[in-house]
Formats: structure tokens, sequence, C-alpha cells
């Protein structure tokens, strides 16, 4: 694994994608994510590193986790974290897309919440598909959940490219 970078250095590295194992995306999401846990799980990870081999950012790529999207052909872009490296994340959605056309998935979608710009995705060609409301959260009576601070929230979804391109 890339070793990890404690924070951001004047100037724009040059970067090149890597890949991660899982549990090494886990812990840098843990460390580097501002408002969400690891997911539990994930087809693939990818990274992005500098020249020195500091990890810089890196992708979880899993099933969807709306069920209607869960057909076999589509992916999410789980999660994504970075030390703040500029053009990290955009690099990181192209080479999650590419891998996922390369696995044979036709369709790559994720999510943005309410304040986030999108400049990495739409860097990456990545187009809006939705906007969607606030969720109420899914603690209730039956199943009590803890709130994690992204409830009630807006969400904005997105679709890469078309698998052609």
């Amino acid at each position: 694994m890339p070793q990890q970078h404690s924070g951001t250095t004047p100037g724009s590295p040059q970067l090149h994608v890597v890949p991660v194992r899982q549990k090494d995306a886990k812990a840098f999401v843990t460390t580097w994510h501002r408002h969400h846990r690891p997911p539990a799980g994930a087809v693939f990870c990818v990274g992005a590193a500098d020249a020195d081999g500091v990890l810089r950012a890196v992708a979880m790529v899993g099933r969807p986790v709306a069920r209607a999207f869960d057909n076999g052909q589509t992916l999410e872009v789980t999660r994504t974290a970075s030390d703040g490296t500029a053009n990290a994340n955009s690099l990181l959605y192209g080479a999650a897309w590419r891998a996922a056309k390369a696995l044979g998935y036709t369709r790559l979608i994720t999510y943005t919440q309410a304040g986030e710009s999108g400049a990495s995705l739409r860097g990456a060609g990545w187009t809006v598909l939705a906007h969607r409301p606030p969720r109420r959260g899914w603690d209730c009576p039956s199943r009590p959940r803890t709130a994690r601070g992204v409830d009630r929230v807006a969400r904005t979804l997105w679709e890469a490219p078309a698998a052609h391109s």
C-alpha cells in the first residue's frame, strides 16, 4: 500500500492511479472523510498517489445502496476521500468508471450532498441525473437507529458518461 500522508503540501503533485486494498481504503476514509464512515464493503477500491507513492485519495466502489439500481449492471461510488490534493477526486472518478467498464458494468452512479459543488464529478465528465430531497432518517420505533449527521440532507444523483465513451 502507498504510504499515507499527514497533510497537504503546496502546489499540485503529479498523481497516478494505484490499487488499494479494501481495509486500507477504509482506514483512509476513516481519517479523511468529512461526514461518513467507510461503507461495509466494496467491489473494488482505487487510489491516487503522488510521485513519491504517498496516497492522496481513495474511491470505494460497490453495489448500489438503492435496491432499484442494484440490477447487476450498475455500480456506485459509495465513498471518496482525499487529503485535499487538487484533482485527486476527479482522477479517481474517471479511473473508477474505466475499471467498472473493464469489469463489464454499464453504469456507474454516485451521490453528493447539498453544499458539495460536484466540481470533481463535472471534471470527470459526470452529469446530474436527479436532485433528491432530504430523507427523514432511518430511525423508527421498530428499528431504532443512531443519527450519523447525514439524514435530512438533500442529495444529488450523478452518472458517469455513457459506456461507449
